[in-house]
């Protein structure tokens, strides 16, 4: 069941159905999203305005029930945040928010676990990607400005991806062809492919989070705990 926190009924039931709508609109490329909804494989979080901290907390204690609950095996499970709003925001105003709640999530859940050794806690690091309840995530931003039509959804929101399925997709020989054939209907249905995907393994993933097209140097408002100020794994 969708947590009930941070909207109104009325509010999660329209979110839902944007959401719905998104993924099924003929320009969006990827797969594992589509897959993920038509199994009905989406948890759906929701809280109040972006720029407003109060949820934090709580979401925070969703995702890292969410990951707990998953195997690797169970590919193509999403979680997704919703916030309250659809007013169009820049891009760059939009990226500070997404890592402001991101920077938020992580000091509540950084109280009581510890950053998923598997992978870095350094934004700058290539082997960067977000951690919540001892859990590496790919994070996905989406929002009414966004410049590509893929990331252009009604509301603000954040897709929380779990590596340790991409993980067991390379594993199985699996995510080469996945990420290609992803990549081609990009380019089928936009025109291009995302150039920030382009860049993955050669740079932070940070830098694909809000989606926006970051050239030159960038540096990441985000800054995770210290290991001495948390205290166990999941």
């Amino acid at each position: 069941m969708p947590d009930r926190g941070g909207m109104n009924e009325e509010q999660q039931t329209i979110a839902i159905a944007e959401f719905d709508r998104h993924l099924s609109s003929p320009w969006f490329p990827c797969l594992a999203a589509q897959t993920a909804h038509r199994r009905y494989l989406v948890t759906h979080v929701f809280a109040g305005a972006m720029p407003c901290p109060a949820d934090d907390a709580r979401v925070a204690r969703e995702i890292a029930s969410f990951a707990g609950a998953q195997k690797p095996e169970d590919t193509f499970h999403s979680l997704v945040v919703h916030f309250a709003g659809s007013d169009a925001m820049p891009e760059e105003h939009f990226e500070r928010m997404l890592f402001a709640r991101l920077q938020g999530i992580h000091d509540a859940d950084g109280r009581d676990y510890t950053w998923d050794p598997s992978v870095s806690a350094d934004p700058d690091d290539p082997a960067f990607s977000m951690s919540v309840g001892g859990h590496a995530f790919y994070v996905v931003g989406l929002h009414p400005g966004a410049s590509r039509r893929a990331r252009r959804l009604a509301h603000p929101a954040m897709v929380f991806n779990l590596h340790a399925q991409f993980e067991y997709l390379r594993r199985e020989g699996r995510y080469a062809r996945l990420k290609q054939a992803i990549v081609e209907r990009d380019i089928a249905l936009n025109g291009s492919p995302n150039p920030m995907l382009a860049m993955h393994g050669r740079s932070s993933e940070a830098r694909q989070y809000s989606g926006r097209h970051i050239t030159g140097e960038w540096t990441c408002p985000f800054a995770p705990r210290t290991a001495s100020s948390q205290r166990k794994t999941a």
